[in-house]
């Protein structure tokens, strides 16, 4: 057993399960440790590097989350055999999404707590009072530099993607981002999109209205069915590998390797949607995709819809060196949908750290709101799949009722619900429940409102 040599940096700010994290991630990412080799025990390596057992247990369960180690129990942890992509898991319950998913007017609550608006009122005052000049002109078809910049920085500083200001087109959402890449791909004489089922249906219908042949791909426990994807023809796969929705699976680092290597073996491209990455209520986000390409294969796309309001509609994404040139040479044809002003406001919110701020309050607040809907849905023994992620539960319901009117029940009691078919049970109805949406204070009532209406 090789031991884990480390030393820390007190003064860095970094907590210490961090760098414990990212000492033993990058010795298997370089191949020092091998696959199914085992690593000390938490004591054993508490007491060797004079650390609590908490701190190696932190650092031990996030190295598991992202798939680098695995915890046999009674034996010990190991290198997972996931890196070298071996790995098999089996396929989750079949759950695909219902055709009308999407097309819901339900009043749902609205919880103001969850944004920080007067912070975001001042950003906008000073743009308006301070830099008026900047919006006599129109926005930059590409997005506003100094936003561009802001997210430059902050994909590098927490989701592990090296990002030029140049490589990133801003967008009004993301079915607007699929528009640019529909003509980007055309460029490529690329045809065919395989897609995650279940997956993102709006995607999934704007590459089809765009004339591409949609594949079909499964969605297994550890993410897309890589060896289902096409070979020998030049595609592209669109994922999300951090938070698969509505499955909330997370692919592993293994599977990640996988992934790339199939794009770069067959001229292909990975579409990643980071979806709700940040929400990640257990460890620290799990690096994006992106950050582990090396051959400029991934397409990196995020939004800030979940993390500041969803009327925000400001949306990005990363191009590969070689799309981003194709991407140049056709800007001009498009005028930029976003609000230059909402831009301007964005990238000094993001400047003053109000952001990052935010997000670390927003983690907090859902983590509580997660643990209180579980809880009363446990008591009303409605089955729901806890992601740690996210703000979606999947929940499992046995009822003669339909969809419909499990639906229009939950409106009802002002709960948004989204529908979710279980096919492998004509019984139990599956519905992505927006927990995020209700007040702290109310989550207990509601959710016992909603099962007294469910029976």
């Amino acid at each position: 057993m090789k031991p884990v040599i480390i030393l820390f940096n007190y003064n860095s700010g970094v907590p210490l399960y961090i760098q414990l994290y990212e000492n033993i991630k990058n010795s298997i990412a370089m191949g020092e440790r091998a696959s199914g080799e085992k690593l000390p025990s938490l004591r054993e390596l508490a007491e060797d590097l004079e650390i609590s057992v908490t701190t190696v247990s932190a650092a031990y369960n996030q190295l598991a989350v992202e798939g680098y180690i695995v915890n046999r129990p009674g034996s010990g942890y190991y290198v997972s055999d996931s890196i070298t992509g071996l790995s098999a898991i089996g396929y989750m319950d079949e759950l695909e999404l219902e055709e009308d998913w999407e097309a819901f007017d339900y009043p749902y609550l609205s919880d103001l707590s969850c944004f920080d608006f007067n912070k975001w009122k001042k950003c906008s005052a000073e743009i308006l009072n301070d830099h008026p000049g900047l919006l006599l002109f129109e926005s930059d078809p590409q997005g506003e530099l100094v936003l561009r910049q802001e997210i430059a920085r902050y994909l590098r500083t927490f989701r592990g993607v090296n990002a030029s200001p140049d490589e990133i087109v801003i967008s009004a959402g993301t079915q607007q981002t699929t528009l640019h890449l529909s003509r980007i791909l055309s460029k490529l004489n690329i045809s065919t999109v395989s897609v995650e089922t279940p997956g993102y249906l709006p995607v999934q219908r704007i590459f089809a209205d765009d004339g591409f042949t949609i594949n079909h791909i499964p969605v297994e426990a550890d993410g897309i069915a890589i060896n289902m994807l096409p070979t020998n023809i030049s595609s592209a796969v669109y994922v999300s590998p951090s938070n698969q929705f509505p499955t909330g699976s997370i692919m592993p680092v293994g599977r990640r390797y996988s992934l790339i290597k199939w794009a770069e073996d067959n001229d292909s491209y990975i579409i990643e949607d980071d979806y709700d990455s940040e929400l990640r209520y257990f460890g620290k986000p799990v690096q994006a995709l992106s950050g582990l390409d090396n051959y400029g294969r991934v397409i990196y796309l995020g939004s800030f819809s979940s993390t500041l309001f969803p009327a925000i509609k400001i949306s990005y994404m990363v191009l590969p060196k070689k799309l981003a040139e194709i991407f140049n040479t056709i800007k001009m044809d498009y005028s930029q949908t976003c609000s230059k002003a909402e831009q301007l406001t964005l990238a000094l919110f993001m400047e003053k750290g109000y952001y990052q701020t935010g997000i670390k309050k927003l983690r907090k607040l859902y983590s509580q709101k997660l643990s209180l809907a579980l809880d009363a849905l446990e008591k009303g023994a409605i089955q729901a799949a806890n992601t740690n992620s996210g703000i979606t539960l999947i929940l499992k319901v046995k009822s003669k009722r339909t969809v419909d009117e499990l639906c229009d029940r939950a409106k009802e009691v002002g709960i948004q619900v989204v529908p979710v078919s279980l096919i492998t049970d004509q019984d139990t109805k599956a519905l992505a429940f927006y927990y995020n949406q209700i007040p702290l204070d109310q989550i207990q009532d509601k959710i016992e409102e909603l099962i007294d209406k469910w029976k």
